[in-house]
C-alpha cells in the first residue's frame, strides 16, 4: 500500500520550528515503482480516499504536509492524521499522445505531490527546459509552494503556481482531475489515472492555490521553458530615494543602470535597514537573463548569490542579536552579504536552478510581508520603514517585484506587485511593529495583501474583505468539489477555521 504508519500518536514540529501538532497520528505517502505516472498516480489517489475514509469514520481531520516550511502554521492541526508526502516525489516525462491537440507535451512534466522544488528544477534541467520563477529557496514541495502562493520575484512573471497546467485532488467523494476549461491531456491520460475530468476555469484557479483546504493534491502537471542563463549582479550601495519613484513606475532599466547593469533586469531585489533606509547602504541584487549556451564557466552557488533572501544572509547573525538597531543591524548586513560578484567583477552565470538553495531553518523565527500595487511604493516604502522602527522592529526590510499571479486566492493579486518582506528572528516588539505596519497602511488607504505561509494574522473577516469576489468565487469551487459539510470540515484546522475556508 502507498499509505503507511508512522508509529504512534504523537508530536509533530514543523520545519522552522513554528508550530507544533499536539496529539498527531502521522501517515506517509510512498512512491512505488510503477514504470509509467499515470498507474502510480492512480494506485496512490485511490489509497488517498480509502485513508480519508477511514479518518471520517474516526472522526479525525487531516492535514497534508510536505516539506513542513510555512512558518504561518497552515500547517499545524492537533489530534489530527497528518499525511507526509515527501516521499511520494516522483517526476515523469509526458508523450505526445499524452495530451490534447496544440499543446506541448515536451513542455510539461508530471510531478507527485510530494518532490520537493529543487527536485522538479533539477528534473527539467536535464531536460534542457527550466522552471521561470520559484522563491528565494528550493526547500518546499512543489504542491505546497503552489498551495500557499510562494510569490516568486521575476519582474514579469507571477508566483510559483502558475507553472500548474493540471491537478489530481482527492477528496472522500471523488478523484478529480482538474484543468482549464481548454484542456490539457487527453481522455485516455486522465482515465488512467482513476480520475474525474473536470475542466473548468472556475475550479482551476481554485485548485492552482488550495491553501490545503480543497482535499489532498496528490499530482500536478507542470510547465517549463527552455532552459536559460542568469547573470547575477550584487552590491551594498546607498540609493536615493528619488529611484523608488522609478521602481513603482516599473523602469527597472533605469533603476538598474544607476546601481548595476545599464540593461534590462529580470530580478531586482532591495534589502535595506529600515533604520534610516536611504542613509545607509541597501543590499541589492539584479539577475539578467541571457541564451543557454553549454560553454560557460561554472559557478558555486554561493559565487551566483544562491540563498539571497534575509533568512539565509543574515539569519544566524541576527539570531545573535535579536534586538538590533540601526548600526548593529547594518553590521550584520555587511557581514551576511556576499561581497559580490559586483558590476566591474567577472561576470558570473548559472541556470535558473543553480541559483538557488535551501536555507536552513531558523529558530524563533519572524517572517511576514505585506503585497501592495507596484504603484504605491514610493508614498508606502518609507513610510513602512519609518514605523516598523519607530516601534522596535529588529529585522531587515526587503522589496521585490512581480506580475499578477495565477489563482483566485493569489496575494500577488495586482498588475504589477511590489512584495515587501521583514525577515529573522522572533521577538514580540517585531511582530508588535509589523502590526503597526499593517495598521498604518489601512489608516493611509493603501490596499495590501499578506503571505499564506507567513505570519499573517489573518481572520475570516479580513479574507474575505481582501480577496472580495475571488473569494466567494473560491468558497463556490470549494462546495462544488465537496458539497458535503463534512467533507469539507475534515480538512479543517484551528488555522483554516479562523481564516474562513473550511468553516
Amino acid at each position: 500500500m502507498p499509505i503507511v504508519k508512522l508509529g504512534d500518536e504523537g508530536r509533530w514540529t514543523n520545519y522552522h520550528g513554528t508550530g507544533t501538532c499536539e496529539a498527531a497520528t502521522r501517515f506517509a505517502l510512498r512512491s512505488g515503482g510503477a514504470e509509467r505516472g499515470r498507474d502510480e498516480i492512480a494506485m496512490a489517489a485511490k489509497s488517498v480516499q480509502g485513508w480519508l475514509a477511514q479518518a471520517l469514520a474516526t472522526k479525525r481531520r487531516v492535514r497534508p504536509l510536505g516539506a513542513g516550511w510555512s512558518p504561518s502554521n497552515v500547517n499545524i492541526s492537533s489530534q489530527s492524521w497528518l499525511l507526509h508526502t515527501r516521499r511520494f516525489n516522483r517526476c515523469f516525462r509526458i508523450g505526445a499522445g499524452d495530451v490534447r491537440p496544440g499543446v506541448d507535451a515536451g513542455a510539461l512534466m508530471l510531478v507527485e505531490a510530494g518532490a520537493l522544488v529543487d527536485e522538479v528544477s533539477d528534473k527539467f534541467e536535464e531536460q534542457g527546459r527550466s522552471l521561470w520563477t520559484s522563491g528565494a529557496g528550493n526547500g518546499q514541495t512543489f504542491a505546497g509552494a503552489c498551495a500557499t502562493g510562494t510569490h516568486g520575484s521575476m519582474i514579469a512573471r507571477g508566483g510559483i503556481q502558475d507553472h500548474i497546467r493540471a491537478v489530481q485532488i482527492v477528496t472522500p467523494g471523488g478523484i478529480y482531475w482538474i484543468e482549464p476549461a481548454a484542456g490539457v491531456m487527453s481522455d485516455a491520460f486522465i482515465a488512467t489515472t482513476g480520475s474525474t475530468a473536470l475542466r473548468d476555469d472556475e475550479l482551476f484557479a481554485a485548485a492552482q492555490l488550495p491553501v490545503g483546504a480543497l482535499g489532498i493534491v496528490t499530482a500536478l502537471v507542470v510547465d517549463s521553458v527552455p532552459k536559460f542563463l542568469v547573470r547575477p549582479i550584487q552590491n551594498l550601495r546607498k540609493v536615493d530615494c528619488a529611484a523608488l519613484d522609478w521602481l513603482a513606475a516599473g523602469d527597472f532599466r533605469r533603476f538598474s543602470a544607476a546601481y548595476a547593469l545599464d540593461q534590462d533586469p529580470d530580478f531586482v531585489q532591495m534589502i535595506v535597514n529600515p533604520y534610516k533606509p536611504f542613509k545607509r547602504p541597501a543590499m541589492l541584487r539584479f539577475l539578467y537573463r541571457e541564451p543557454w549556451r553549454d560553454d560557460y564557466s561554472r559557478a558555486t552557488p554561493g559565487q551566483l548569490g544562491a540563498g539571497y533572501d534575509a533568512l539565509s544572509l543574515l539569519g544566524r547573525l541576527l539570531n545573535d542579536y535579536p534586538w538590533a538597531r540601526g548600526p548593529l543591524l547594518q553590521f550584520a548586513m555587511k557581514q551576511g552579504y556576499a561581497s559580490g560578484p559586483d558590476v566591474d567583477d567577472p561576470p558570473v552565470y548559472g541556470s535558473w536552478g543553480e541559483g538557488l538553495d535551501t536555507h536552513r531553518p531558523l529558530a524563533d523565527l519572524f517572517n511576514a510581508s505585506v503585497t501592495i500595487d507596484r504603484a504605491d511604493l514610493a508614498r508606502a516604502f518609507e513610510r513602512i520603514c519609518a514605523v516598523y522602527a519607530k516601534h522596535g522592529g529588529s529585522t531587515v526590510v526587503t522589496v521585490r517585484f512581480m506580475e499578477r499571479a495565477q489563482g483566485l486566492l493569489a496575494p500577488a493579486r495586482f498588475a504589477h506587485n511590489a512584495v515587501i518582506d521583514f525577515d529573522g528572528p522572533r521577538s514580540q516588539r517585531t511582530a508588535d511593529a509589523y502590526a503597526r505596519v499593517v495598521e498604518c497602511l489601512d489608516v493611509e488607504g493603501i490596499g495590501f495583501t499578506r503571505h499564506w505561509a507567513k505570519s499573517c494574522h489573518l481572520d475570516a473577516a479580513r479574507v474575505a474583505s481582501d480577496y472580495g469576489e475571488d473569494f466567494r468565487r473560491w468558497r463556490a469551487a470549494q462546495g462544488r468539489l465537496m458539497p458535503d459539510p463534512a467533507h469539507r470540515a475534515l480538512f479543517g484546522s484551528a488555522v483554516l477555521d479562523g481564516l474562513g475556508l473550511t468553516c
